[in-house]
């Protein structure tokens, strides 16, 4: 773990006092530098810690994005963190997960006054089809529960490399807001929100989250193409996701369920 010593930007005190209704909900550890907070909250987790603890990095040097991709982050261009949280029952219960978090950032972001946003199955947030940022969920399962550690990334600048360099187009915060709130601000909005939605999701799953999330898909109707690895795996009409997270695909053969694993959607 390469762990700067310098302090991080983010204070913990002054999160406390923005945190309003999630005040107590969350242990926060600000770092200067870290290879992936996902990573390394991951580690913290199978050693025992709390749920709620969160991990907020200055910069990722190692930073996870889906099936592999680098997620590297600096306090000038992003958010990155990630949450520890626990949810009793089997891992069929947490279907969905990744898209219920989503929802919980774009509430966030549009009570922040971003116009624009919407969500792309599995776990893309958009701004105006562009990608704001990521969300990752990594679950294991400990005696009677299952541990989530949920990483979310948000571009706050333009990432320095072109636009060439990225599988889907950049898209930043500072192009819908300005000024630029501070990211304590962004980060406590976010964390308010999210506690209201893994309250919900923990009781009712995803099927009571559903109906928000397809008012926020992005692709409704477009004709995708799904992508396994480099194989294509089938075409369709894109009709969101249903009441367990399943993407919902018209094809010739009919309206097929496709869960999420290695797969990967793409405009036709």
């Amino acid at each position: 773990m390469n762990q700067s010593l310098r302090p991080c930007q983010i204070d913990p005190l002054r999160m406390d006092s923005l945190l309003g209704r999630a005040r107590g909900r969350f242990t926060l550890e600000a770092l200067a530098e870290c290879g992936s907070t996902s990573t390394l909250l991951a580690e913290r987790a199978r050693q025992g810690a709390p749920t709620g603890l969160l991990l907020v990095a200055d910069q990722q040097t190692a930073g996870r994005g889906r099936r592999g991709r680098s997620w590297l982050s600096s306090p000038e261009t992003g958010l990155t963190f990630s949450v520890l949280w626990r949810f009793a029952g089997k891992v069929s219960r947490l279907a969905g997960l990744s898209l219920a978090v989503g929802i919980a950032v774009a509430r966030a972001l549009e009570g922040s006054g971003v116009r624009g946003v919407g969500l792309k199955w599995p776990n893309d947030i958009l701004l105006e089809g562009d990608k704001l940022g990521g969300i990752l969920v990594e679950l294991e399962s400990e005696p009677g529960v299952m541990r989530a550690v949920i990483g979310i990334g948000l571009n706050l600048q333009l990432p320095p490399a072109g636009e060439e360099a990225f599988l889907h187009r950049p898209a930043a915060l500072a192009q819908a807001l300005s000024p630029l709130p501070d990211r304590h601000q962004i980060l406590a909005q976010v964390l308010i929100d999210l506690t209201e939605v893994l309250d919900r999701f923990a009781e009712g799953g995803f099927r009571v989250l559903r109906s928000e999330w397809q008012a926020h898909h992005s692709w409704q109707d477009r004709q995708v193409r799904l992508v396994d690895g480099n194989r294509l795996d089938r075409e369709g009409i894109c009709l969101g996701a249903d009441e367990d997270g399943a993407l919902l695909l018209r094809t010739s053969a009919g309206i097929e369920r496709c869960l999420s694993g290695d797969l990967s959607l793409r405009v036709a």
